[in-house]
Protein backbone atom coordinates (compact mmCIF):
# COMPACT_ATOMS: atom_id res chain seq x y z
CA UNK A 1 0.00 0.00 0.00
CA UNK A 2 2.10 2.77 1.35
CA UNK A 3 5.23 1.24 -0.53
CA UNK A 4 3.27 1.71 -3.36
CA UNK A 5 1.93 4.80 -3.85
CA UNK A 6 3.05 7.10 -6.85
CA UNK A 7 6.86 7.53 -7.33
CA UNK A 8 7.28 5.79 -3.59
CA UNK A 9 9.52 3.16 -4.93
CA UNK A 10 11.39 5.17 -7.53
CA UNK A 11 12.76 7.31 -4.69
CA UNK A 12 13.91 5.58 -2.31
CA UNK A 13 18.12 5.50 -1.69
CA UNK A 14 20.16 2.05 -3.33
CA UNK A 15 23.35 1.72 -1.92
CA UNK A 16 26.35 -0.30 -4.03
CA UNK A 17 26.34 -3.16 -1.53
CA UNK A 18 22.17 -3.56 -2.22
CA UNK A 19 22.98 -3.27 -6.30
CA UNK A 20 26.05 -5.55 -5.88
CA UNK A 21 23.27 -8.11 -3.29
CA UNK A 22 20.75 -8.05 -6.41
CA UNK A 23 23.72 -9.01 -8.99
CA UNK A 24 25.20 -11.82 -7.08
CA UNK A 25 21.34 -13.45 -6.77
CA UNK A 26 20.74 -13.17 -10.27
CA UNK A 27 24.02 -14.96 -10.89
CA UNK A 28 22.76 -18.05 -8.33
CA UNK A 29 19.47 -17.79 -9.95
CA UNK A 30 21.47 -18.48 -13.13
CA UNK A 31 22.69 -21.67 -11.89
CA UNK A 32 19.39 -22.88 -10.65
CA UNK A 33 19.26 -24.68 -13.92
CA UNK A 34 22.39 -26.50 -13.91
CA UNK A 35 22.47 -27.57 -10.25
CA UNK A 36 19.36 -29.85 -11.61
CA UNK A 37 20.40 -31.11 -14.43
CA UNK A 38 23.75 -32.01 -12.18
CA UNK A 39 22.28 -33.32 -8.95
CA UNK A 40 18.51 -34.25 -9.10
CA UNK A 41 18.83 -37.04 -6.08
CA UNK A 42 21.09 -34.20 -3.68
CA UNK A 43 18.40 -31.33 -4.70
CA UNK A 44 15.75 -33.82 -3.49
CA UNK A 45 17.38 -35.09 -0.39
CA UNK A 46 17.74 -30.90 0.11
CA UNK A 47 13.91 -30.55 -0.88
CA UNK A 48 13.06 -32.66 1.82
CA UNK A 49 15.76 -31.37 4.93
CA UNK A 50 13.97 -27.68 3.93
CA UNK A 51 9.88 -28.90 4.11
CA UNK A 52 10.89 -29.63 7.49
CA UNK A 53 13.00 -26.76 8.70
CA UNK A 54 10.70 -24.46 7.41
CA UNK A 55 7.57 -25.76 9.00
CA UNK A 56 9.58 -26.15 11.76
CA UNK A 57 11.24 -22.97 12.00
CA UNK A 58 8.43 -20.44 10.51
CA UNK A 59 5.95 -22.15 13.30
CA UNK A 60 8.68 -21.99 16.14
CA UNK A 61 9.68 -17.80 15.14
CA UNK A 62 5.70 -17.62 16.74
CA UNK A 63 5.96 -20.31 19.86
CA UNK A 64 4.18 -22.94 18.30
CA UNK A 65 6.46 -25.79 19.32
CA UNK A 66 6.59 -30.09 18.88
CA UNK A 67 9.54 -32.47 18.99
CA UNK A 68 11.21 -32.72 16.06
CA UNK A 69 10.29 -36.30 15.23
CA UNK A 70 6.77 -35.12 15.55
CA UNK A 71 6.89 -32.40 13.42
CA UNK A 72 9.09 -35.04 10.59
CA UNK A 73 5.97 -37.46 11.16
CA UNK A 74 3.51 -34.48 10.58
CA UNK A 75 5.40 -33.47 7.57
CA UNK A 76 5.44 -36.51 5.91
CA UNK A 77 2.17 -36.92 7.05
CA UNK A 78 2.08 -40.18 8.83
CA UNK A 79 0.06 -38.98 11.72
CA UNK A 80 -2.88 -36.41 12.48
CA UNK A 81 -2.15 -33.45 14.81
CA UNK A 82 -3.30 -34.10 18.50
CA UNK A 83 -3.04 -30.51 19.62
CA UNK A 84 -3.46 -27.38 18.84
CA UNK A 85 0.31 -26.56 18.05
CA UNK A 86 0.62 -29.88 15.66
CA UNK A 87 -2.53 -28.66 14.36
CA UNK A 88 -0.60 -24.91 13.33
CA UNK A 89 2.13 -27.06 12.36
CA UNK A 90 0.44 -29.55 9.69
CA UNK A 91 -1.32 -26.31 8.49
CA UNK A 92 1.51 -24.81 7.23
CA UNK A 93 3.20 -27.59 5.85
CA UNK A 94 0.08 -27.74 3.29
CA UNK A 95 0.54 -24.53 2.95
CA UNK A 96 3.67 -24.90 1.87
CA UNK A 97 3.24 -27.99 0.06
CA UNK A 98 0.56 -26.04 -2.12
CA UNK A 99 3.09 -23.60 -2.84
CA UNK A 100 5.79 -25.74 -3.66
CA UNK A 101 3.62 -27.11 -6.62
CA UNK A 102 1.42 -24.43 -7.67
CA UNK A 103 2.64 -21.44 -7.07
CA UNK A 104 2.91 -20.96 -11.53
CA UNK A 105 -0.59 -21.07 -11.36
CA UNK A 106 -1.62 -19.09 -8.18
CA UNK A 107 -3.23 -15.95 -9.03
CA UNK A 108 -2.00 -13.15 -6.51
CA UNK A 109 -5.07 -11.49 -5.18
CA UNK A 110 -6.48 -10.88 -1.77
CA UNK A 111 -8.83 -13.82 -2.47
CA UNK A 112 -5.92 -15.80 -2.94
CA UNK A 113 -4.36 -14.85 0.51
CA UNK A 114 -7.45 -15.53 2.55
CA UNK A 115 -7.57 -19.01 0.93
CA UNK A 116 -3.97 -19.55 2.29
CA UNK A 117 -5.06 -18.26 5.50
CA UNK A 118 -7.69 -20.77 6.03
CA UNK A 119 -5.49 -23.12 4.88
CA UNK A 120 -3.13 -22.41 7.30
CA UNK A 121 -5.52 -22.95 10.11
CA UNK A 122 -7.97 -25.81 8.33
CA UNK A 123 -7.45 -28.08 11.24
CA UNK A 124 -7.90 -25.19 14.12
CA UNK A 125 -10.72 -23.48 15.40
CA UNK A 126 -9.30 -20.43 14.74
CA UNK A 127 -10.88 -17.68 12.42
CA UNK A 128 -9.07 -19.37 9.28
CA UNK A 129 -9.47 -16.71 5.87
CA UNK A 130 -11.25 -13.83 7.65
CA UNK A 131 -9.78 -10.23 8.14
CA UNK A 132 -9.10 -9.05 11.37
CA UNK A 133 -12.19 -8.27 13.22
CA UNK A 134 -10.78 -5.84 15.57
CA UNK A 135 -7.77 -3.57 15.62
CA UNK A 136 -4.44 -4.92 16.53
CA UNK A 137 -0.99 -4.40 17.41
CA UNK A 138 2.81 -5.37 17.62
CA UNK A 139 4.31 -4.86 20.80
CA UNK A 140 7.00 -6.06 23.06
CA UNK A 141 7.71 -7.67 26.19
CA UNK A 142 10.78 -6.18 28.17
CA UNK A 143 12.07 -9.04 30.78
CA UNK A 144 10.32 -6.92 33.38
CA UNK A 145 7.21 -7.65 32.13
CA UNK A 146 6.22 -3.89 30.42
CA UNK A 147 4.63 -4.17 26.84
CA UNK A 148 5.57 -1.77 24.51
CA UNK A 149 3.62 -0.77 21.62
CA UNK A 150 6.23 -0.89 18.61
CA UNK A 151 3.62 -0.18 15.78
CA UNK A 152 -0.23 0.53 15.16
CA UNK A 153 -0.88 -1.36 12.45
CA UNK A 154 -4.31 -0.46 9.80
CA UNK A 155 -7.42 -0.65 11.49
CA UNK A 156 -9.99 -3.35 11.40
CA UNK A 157 -12.05 -1.41 9.05
CA UNK A 158 -9.59 -0.13 6.70
CA UNK A 159 -8.11 -3.39 5.83
CA UNK A 160 -10.20 -5.15 3.45
CA UNK A 161 -9.71 -1.92 1.10
CA UNK A 162 -5.98 -1.70 2.32
CA UNK A 163 -5.59 -5.25 1.20
CA UNK A 164 -6.91 -4.30 -1.93
CA UNK A 165 -4.95 -1.25 -3.00
CA UNK A 166 -1.62 -2.78 -1.65
CA UNK A 167 -2.56 -5.91 -4.62
CA UNK A 168 -3.98 -3.51 -7.05
CA UNK A 169 -0.71 -1.33 -6.64
CA UNK A 170 1.68 -4.50 -6.74
CA UNK A 171 -0.26 -6.43 -9.66
CA UNK A 172 0.32 -2.96 -11.70
CA UNK A 173 3.85 -2.70 -11.04
CA UNK A 174 4.72 -6.21 -11.28
CA UNK A 175 3.06 -6.89 -14.60
CA UNK A 176 4.75 -3.15 -16.30
CA UNK A 177 8.76 -4.95 -15.44
CA UNK A 178 9.60 -1.50 -14.52
CA UNK A 179 11.26 -2.11 -11.36
CA UNK A 180 13.33 -4.72 -10.07
CA UNK A 181 10.94 -7.61 -8.58
CA UNK A 182 14.14 -7.87 -5.90
CA UNK A 183 12.60 -4.83 -4.56
CA UNK A 184 9.08 -5.11 -4.88
CA UNK A 185 9.06 -8.87 -3.24
CA UNK A 186 10.04 -7.36 -0.15
CA UNK A 187 8.20 -4.30 -0.40
CA UNK A 188 5.10 -6.29 -0.08
CA UNK A 189 6.46 -8.14 2.54
CA UNK A 190 6.88 -4.99 4.82
CA UNK A 191 3.42 -3.27 3.66
CA UNK A 192 1.81 -6.77 4.55
CA UNK A 193 3.09 -6.50 7.89
CA UNK A 194 2.00 -2.66 8.40
CA UNK A 195 -1.12 -3.78 7.51
CA UNK A 196 -1.07 -7.04 9.43
CA UNK A 197 -4.47 -8.29 8.06
CA UNK A 198 -5.25 -11.16 10.33
CA UNK A 199 -5.74 -11.37 13.89
CA UNK A 200 -3.29 -14.22 14.13
CA UNK A 201 -0.92 -16.06 11.63
CA UNK A 202 0.34 -12.39 9.97
CA UNK A 203 4.64 -13.75 10.39
CA UNK A 204 4.05 -17.31 9.12
CA UNK A 205 1.43 -15.89 6.19
CA UNK A 206 3.92 -13.28 5.33
CA UNK A 207 6.99 -16.05 4.79
CA UNK A 208 4.83 -18.24 2.93
CA UNK A 209 4.11 -15.26 0.64
CA UNK A 210 7.74 -14.34 0.08
CA UNK A 211 8.14 -17.92 -0.93
CA UNK A 212 5.33 -17.66 -3.42
CA UNK A 213 6.62 -14.62 -4.75
CA UNK A 214 10.46 -15.28 -4.76
CA UNK A 215 9.22 -18.76 -6.64
CA UNK A 216 6.94 -16.33 -9.31
CA UNK A 217 10.15 -14.28 -9.87
CA UNK A 218 12.04 -17.35 -10.55
CA UNK A 219 14.24 -17.27 -7.63
CA UNK A 220 13.73 -20.93 -6.27
CA UNK A 221 16.09 -21.24 -3.62
CA UNK A 222 13.63 -21.68 -0.66
CA UNK A 223 12.62 -25.04 -2.23
CA UNK A 224 15.89 -26.52 -1.06
CA UNK A 225 17.52 -23.71 1.77
CA UNK A 226 14.99 -22.92 4.61
CA UNK A 227 14.34 -19.26 4.57
CA UNK A 228 12.56 -19.88 7.39
CA UNK A 229 15.49 -21.25 9.59
CA UNK A 230 17.58 -18.20 8.57
CA UNK A 231 15.06 -15.89 9.48
CA UNK A 232 14.92 -17.51 12.52
CA UNK A 233 18.81 -17.24 13.15
CA UNK A 234 18.37 -13.68 12.79
CA UNK A 235 15.91 -13.34 14.18
CA UNK A 236 16.68 -10.06 16.11
CA UNK A 237 18.04 -8.56 12.94
CA UNK A 238 14.42 -9.42 11.45
CA UNK A 239 12.54 -7.67 13.91
CA UNK A 240 14.75 -4.45 13.96
CA UNK A 241 14.93 -4.15 10.77
CA UNK A 242 11.23 -4.32 10.05
CA UNK A 243 10.72 -1.22 13.11
CA UNK A 244 13.19 0.78 11.36
CA UNK A 245 11.48 0.35 7.79
CA UNK A 246 7.65 0.74 9.24
CA UNK A 247 8.57 4.15 10.93
CA UNK A 248 7.22 7.23 9.32
CA UNK A 249 4.98 4.44 7.12
CA UNK A 250 1.39 5.26 8.03
CA UNK A 251 2.26 9.03 6.29
CA UNK A 252 4.26 7.74 3.53
CA UNK A 253 7.97 9.10 5.20
CA UNK A 254 9.22 5.05 5.79
CA UNK A 255 12.58 4.40 4.42
CA UNK A 256 12.37 0.60 2.54
CA UNK A 257 16.54 0.70 2.59
CA UNK A 258 17.29 -1.08 5.90
CA UNK A 259 14.58 -3.86 5.46
CA UNK A 260 15.65 -4.44 1.71
CA UNK A 261 19.08 -5.23 2.95
CA UNK A 262 18.08 -7.66 5.30
CA UNK A 263 15.74 -9.43 2.94
CA UNK A 264 17.88 -9.47 -0.23
CA UNK A 265 21.70 -9.89 1.55
CA UNK A 266 20.70 -11.59 4.89
CA UNK A 267 17.75 -14.30 3.99
CA UNK A 268 18.06 -15.17 -0.10
CA UNK A 269 21.76 -14.66 -0.83
CA UNK A 270 23.07 -15.81 2.09
CA UNK A 271 20.64 -18.78 1.07
CA UNK A 272 22.25 -18.94 -2.52
CA UNK A 273 25.60 -19.66 -0.97
CA UNK A 274 24.45 -22.06 1.30
CA UNK A 275 22.22 -23.53 -2.00
CA UNK A 276 25.99 -23.40 -3.64
CA UNK A 277 27.59 -25.27 -0.56
CA UNK A 278 25.32 -28.17 -0.16
CA UNK A 279 25.07 -28.94 -3.42
CA UNK A 280 28.90 -29.80 -3.67
CA UNK A 281 28.37 -31.10 -0.17
CA UNK A 282 25.68 -33.74 -1.45
CA UNK A 283 27.55 -34.30 -4.39
CA UNK A 284 30.67 -35.22 -3.44
CA UNK A 285 31.88 -39.19 -2.78
CA UNK A 286 30.93 -39.59 0.75
CA UNK A 287 27.30 -39.35 -0.24
CA UNK A 288 23.96 -37.36 0.20
CA UNK A 289 23.16 -37.62 3.78
CA UNK A 290 27.01 -38.56 4.84
CA UNK A 291 28.18 -34.82 3.48
CA UNK A 292 25.22 -33.09 5.31
CA UNK A 293 25.74 -34.28 8.30
CA UNK A 294 29.72 -33.66 8.31
CA UNK A 295 28.51 -30.47 7.32
CA UNK A 296 26.13 -29.87 10.39
CA UNK A 297 29.11 -30.88 12.36
CA UNK A 298 31.43 -28.02 10.79
CA UNK A 299 28.75 -25.62 11.46
CA UNK A 300 27.71 -26.66 15.02
CA UNK A 301 29.86 -25.23 18.28
CA UNK A 302 32.94 -26.79 20.04
CA UNK A 303 30.57 -28.56 21.62
CA UNK A 304 27.15 -30.10 20.90
CA UNK A 305 24.55 -33.16 21.11
CA UNK A 306 23.27 -35.67 19.26
CA UNK A 307 20.15 -33.57 19.47
CA UNK A 308 21.83 -30.94 18.17
CA UNK A 309 22.73 -32.93 14.94
CA UNK A 310 19.41 -34.75 14.49
CA UNK A 311 18.08 -31.03 14.32
CA UNK A 312 20.42 -30.02 11.21
CA UNK A 313 20.15 -33.47 9.72
CA UNK A 314 16.28 -34.34 10.16
CA UNK A 315 15.93 -36.45 7.07
CA UNK A 316 19.22 -38.74 8.46
CA UNK A 317 18.46 -41.84 10.75
CA UNK A 318 20.09 -41.80 14.13
CA UNK A 319 21.98 -45.26 13.85
CA UNK A 320 23.77 -43.19 10.37
CA UNK A 321 24.17 -39.99 12.98
CA UNK A 322 26.13 -42.13 15.40
CA UNK A 323 28.50 -44.14 12.87
CA UNK A 324 29.48 -40.76 11.72
CA UNK A 325 30.30 -39.87 15.34
CA UNK A 326 32.54 -42.64 15.65
CA UNK A 327 34.02 -42.67 12.68
CA UNK A 328 34.94 -38.82 13.34
CA UNK A 329 36.23 -39.42 16.60
CA UNK A 330 38.37 -42.51 15.35
CA UNK A 331 40.00 -40.27 12.86
CA UNK A 332 40.47 -37.63 15.43
CA UNK A 333 38.63 -34.77 14.92
CA UNK A 334 35.87 -35.48 17.45
CA UNK A 335 35.38 -36.63 21.27
CA UNK A 336 32.79 -37.49 23.22
CA UNK A 337 32.17 -36.40 27.08
CA UNK A 338 30.48 -39.06 28.16
CA UNK A 339 27.82 -41.75 27.59
CA UNK A 340 24.28 -42.63 26.65
CA UNK A 341 21.77 -40.28 24.95
CA UNK A 342 22.64 -36.79 26.35
CA UNK A 343 25.98 -37.23 26.00
CA UNK A 344 28.05 -33.99 24.36
CA UNK A 345 30.56 -34.24 21.19
CA UNK A 346 33.88 -31.75 21.35
CA UNK A 347 35.29 -31.04 17.98
CA UNK A 348 38.90 -31.47 18.32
Amino acid sequence: MQSFETGFIEEQLITQGLLQTIRLIGEYKGKQELFKEQAPQALETLRQVAIIQSTESSNRIEGITAPLERIKELVAEKTIPRDRSEQEIAGYRDVLNTIHTSYAHIPFTPGVVLQLHRDLYQFSVGEGGRWKSVDNQISETHPDGTKVVRFKPVSAYATPEAMERLHERFNSFWQSGEIEPLLLIPSYVLDFLCIHPFLDGNGRMARLLTLLLLYKAGYEVGRFISLERIVERTKESYYDTLYQSSQGWHQGQHSLLPWWEYFLGVVVLSAYREFEQRVGLVTSVKGAKTAMVVDAISNLPVEFSVRDLQERCPTVGIDLIRRILRQERDAGRLECLGRGPDARWRKI
